[in-house]
């Protein structure tokens, strides 16, 4: 299975800008630039869509194993906190902050837990990311 994203960019760094797409159709000519990567203007950026796929890869990868174990989520709310630092050779994604907030009929705490953690482990873009993914979840 391959999907694919494209990028398309016209000037120079700071005062360029960009569009970046979906093969999908979900996302089409999306702006991007300087200004919405580094000087949090509005519009999106890599990071943001690096986010959001973590965050949706990691919440279906904890629904999967909820399953296997016998568990039906009723929801799950997770959100990706992508930091981008600063690096002698440049920047670099550094780490990924998950938050999730699920509610589970019938789940220990303990049992949530583990398998919240092999999720975390498990997902695709877990496994993708050179970066420290710390993981707060929470049942409620």
């Amino acid at each position: 299975m391959k999907k694919s994203a494209s990028a398309h960019w016209e000037g120079s760094l700071k005062e360029g800008k960009g569009t970046i797409s979906t093969e999908s159709g979900a996302l089409k000519a999306n702006p991007y630039g300087f200004n919405t990567r580094f000087e949090d203007q509005p519009g999106t950026n890599p990071e943001e869509l690096i986010g959001a796929a973590h965050a949706g890869c990691f919440s279906m990868a904890f629904s999967m194993l909820l399953g296997e174990a016998g568990y039906t989520p009723s929801s799950i709310d997770t959100k990706a906190e992508v930091t981008l630092s600063k690096q002698d050779d440049g920047f670099a994604v550094t780490a990924v902050a998950l938050t999730m907030n699920a509610a589970i009929p019938g789940i220990d705490q303990s049992t949530f837990e583990d398998i919240a953690d092999k999720a975390k482990q498990g997902c695709p873009i877990s496994k993708l990311l050179n970066a420290d993914i710390s993981l707060e979840a929470k049942l409620g």
